[in-house]
Order: C-alpha cells, then sequence, then structure tokens
C-alpha cells in the first residue's frame, strides 16, 4: 500500500473522533488492516493490539531515528490542527508518548460503545495511525 493510500484511509479518526472533515477508507483497506493488527484472529483490535501497531509504525516512519516525529515524517496522517494539540510541549515533534497518547484517544473515540474492541468499522476511524 502507498503512502498516498494510507493517507486517504481514514485520518485516524479525524472525523469520526472529533467532528472534522476526513477522507473515509475502504472496507477492504479496512479489513486488510484488521487482519494484519489482529494477532489472536477474532475480529476485533483491542488497545494492546492497536498501540502496538501505532508503536510499529512510529518506529517506521521516524526516519532520522530520533525518537520522534514531525509532520513531514507523518505524511499526512495527522492534519497540523490536531498535530498541534497532541504536541502539549509545542516543540514541533510528537515523542513517541505522544503519538500513542494520540492513538489511545482516538481509539476510546472511534468505540462508542466502550466495549474496548474496534470492530472493522470502528477502527476505519484509526486506521491512518495504524498504516
Amino acid at each position: 500500500m502507498n503512502f498516498r493510500t494510507m493517507a486517504t484511509a481514514v485520518v485516524f479518526g479525524v472525523a469520526a473522533m472529533t467532528g472534522t472533515s476526513t477522507m473515509a477508507t475502504s472496507a477492504p483497506a479496512a479489513s486488510k488492516l484488521m487482519i494484519s493488527i489482529d494477532p489472536d484472529k477474532d475480529g476485533t483490535a483491542d488497545m494492546n493490539e492497536v498501540r502496538a501497531a501505532a508503536n510499529a509504525l512510529f518506529d517506521r516512519l521516524d526516519r532520522d531515528h530520533d525518537g520522534t516525529l514531525d509532520l513531514k515524517e507523518l505524511r499526512g496522517r495527522v492534519s497540523a490542527k490536531d498535530f498541534k494539540a497532541a504536541d502539549p510541549d509545542n516543540d514541533g515533534t510528537l515523542t513517541k508518548d505522544e503519538y500513542l497518547s494520540l492513538v489511545t484517544s482516538r481509539f476510546k473515540a472511534a468505540d462508542p460503545d466502550n466495549d474496548g474492541t474496534l470492530d472493522a468499522k470502528e477502527l476505519k476511524a484509526v486506521a491512518k495511525l495504524l498504516e
């Protein structure tokens, strides 16, 4: 999957969670993501599975290996507004903890039934941060 396709794949919940406009991801893209982050194959992604996928993506995106991601490294996965909100120290980068905090908040917002898991439909809201 190329980065343009990933960028199109659901601004990781911006719309579903914050009410801002985002692009939708296709059902096949969400299904592929679910398969890749659901090691127990129960058809849902729990917080640990989502954080593990986000952790791995952070490491792949951190091309300069400085332990942070800037907007360029995030390649459109986060809007400038959302980036600023996720950067409490305003240093222009997200540490892994800041990134995972963003993922966690998006997960919680994408889990309206509060069952602690995301099905394929709910996962669409977080997909952009995991691919």
